[in-house]
């Protein structure tokens, strides 16, 4: 645009009611954010970037559509850009994006983050989850010296489901039986003395040495030693495996012998629980995903919503694991 044009567009917008200026300044404002998040997406998908449909490297540059550069891979002859294969895909309002990322390290409610930013909730709903797609995975690959592992137990939710297994409970419901039963669902944790905190959702009903077996061999180094509650499939699980395991019998309240205790990991799973409660239940199938959210929240290996949106891209370039 030239300079007296410019001079002359300027000059219009005295004419502007109160409500057009703020619709112009939003407008430009959501400009610079969107251009902040390509540029993000863009460095983000640099070292990885490929074509989802063959895996291939061999492409060349294609345009460009809804502001990313656009790519044309030579073997298969689709075309894809830097979003394409990630949770991110198919995603409407880059400008926002950040804004979202930040109500996720702020633990905002799906209705809180949807007025927050003008969104539906169901759009805020489809985000959380999708931001946390491939976050949630960053993980210890090992845990080392002491390591303290404990179970707890969660009411089995089908909460949105169009289809249920069972016969519907009320809102806040209790299970039917009395005890541990196949209506709660098992999460184990394990966590060590340095913090690295590993869980998995092992299924309904009570801890099996075979779902130890299952999850936590690949996990832990064989010079370990597991420190557990006095749950009977814990040390069966350990002389199989062949580590050493020493167990706490908190019935007797004894929480603490020497340097042998569960209260590492029983303290992250009751941080975890009153974290939990805020959202007023979760549906079962998406519980791995609030494992990982407060994973990262506890462990604050992200600290900005820029590492966030790079991480849900796969790049996780502050978050070395041990």
């Amino acid at each position: 645009m030239q300079s007296d044009q410019w001079q002359a567009f300027i000059a219009q917008f005295a004419q502007l009611s109160h409500r057009q200026r703020k619709a112009s300044a939003d407008l430009l404002r959501n400009g610079a954010q969107q251009e902040t998040v390509i540029c993000l997406i863009e460095q983000a998908a640099q070292a990885q970037l490929h074509c989802p449909a063959c895996n291939s490297f061999h492409f060349y540059r294609h345009g460009h559509e809804h502001g990313l550069q656009r790519y044309r891979c030579v073997p298969c002859g689709r075309t894809f850009n830097a979003l394409s294969g990630t949770p991110l895909a198919h995603l409407r309002y880059k400008a926002r994006w950040l804004a979202y990322a930040d109500c996720l390290l702020g633990s905002f409610s799906i209705r809180k983050a949807a007025e927050h930013l003008n969104i539906h909730r169901n759009t805020s709903f489809r985000w959380r989850h999708r931001f946390l797609a491939l976050a949630k995975s960053d993980r210890p690959r090992c845990l080392h010296g002491i390591a303290e592992a404990d179970e707890m137990y969660m009411l089995e939710s089908q909460k949105g489901s169009r289809h249920l297994t069972r016969p519907a409970r009320r809102r806040a419901g209790r299970a039917r039986q009395r005890g541990i039963s196949n209506e709660q669902v098992c999460v184990l944790l394990a966590r060590d003395s340095t913090g690295q905190t590993v869980d998995f959702v092992t299924g309904l009903g009570q801890l099996t040495k075979a779902r130890l077996h299952a999850c936590l061999p690949p996990v832990i180094d064989r010079d370990i030693l597991l420190v557990t509650d006095g749950h009977p499939a814990y040390p069966v699980f350990a002389r199989e495996l062949g580590i050493m395991h020493e167990a706490v019998n908190l019935r007797a309240s004894i929480r603490v012998r020497g340097t042998v205790h569960v209260q590492n990991v029983n303290a992250y799973r009751s941080r975890f629980r009153s974290w939990l409660s805020a959202f007023h239940g979760v549906a079962t199938r998406y519980l791995p995903n609030y494992l990982g959210w407060r994973w990262i929240l506890d462990a604050r290996r992200i600290l900005s919503p820029e590492s966030l949106l790079k991480a849900t891209l796969g790049d996780f370039p502050h978050m070395t694991v041990t």
